[in-house]
């Protein structure tokens, strides 16, 4: 046991050294073709946002599908769901995104079908179209695991950033914004 203890301790300080390592420079967005969360469809066609068809009789958006390809303009493909702390915090800036201009298209992941709705419907819409996904399985074709977690697509319909975590503060100022211009969005976002 005696030995085990110096082991343990190195390894978890060797893991935050990594973290500190890794972590991007405060206030340098990513180069274009980069990404904040690794994705492996950086660069790819962005997969279409085909509803569930086990849960289309369910949805209480509709049963849209979006092709991404060939899109006028950049969009924002935002994975959230009704129970989601970090969703609810990142909503307003969806809000203001999409006042600004910006295509948002939600997928609605791992909800109830009228939690979901009560929560659009108290919240306000931010959102293009919204496919709903209660079991996860458009989020596991663009590897989401978990709410939040947008993409930027550009006009070509290829995956520019992808981003984990809620879109908000300096982070959504100084790395999402940048992302979204250098995919090819050329407008302000609104205050």
């Amino acid at each position: 046991m005696r030995t085990l203890v110096p082991i343990v301790a190195l390894a978890i300080s060797g893991l935050l050294l990594l973290m500190v390592l890794m972590r991007p420079e405060p206030g340098v967005p990513p180069a274009p073709g980069t990404a904040i969360a690794p994705s492996p469809l950086l660069g790819q066609v962005a997969p279409p946002l085909m509803p569930d068809t086990d849960a289309t009789a369910a949805s209480p958006f509709g049963n849209p599908m979006i092709e991404l390809a060939g899109a006028q303009g950049v969009t924002v493909v935002n994975f959230w769901a009704s129970w989601c702390p970090p969703c609810r915090a990142e909503h307003p800036t969806l809000l203001r995104l999409a006042e600004s201009g910006v295509r948002v298209i939600g997928v609605n992941i791992d909800d109830e079908p009228g939690a979901a709705r009560d929560y659009i419907d108290g919240a306000g819409n931010p959102f293009a179209a919204i496919v709903f996904d209660p079991k996860l399985r458009v989020a596991a074709g663009w590897g989401v695991t978990a709410p939040p977690q947008s993409f930027i697509i550009d006009a070509e319909g290829r995956v520019a950033a992808a981003f984990r975590g809620a879109l908000i503060g300096s982070d959504f100022e100084q790395r999402f914004v940048p992302a979204l211009k250098a995919a090819g969005w050329q407008g302000e976002i609104s205050r």
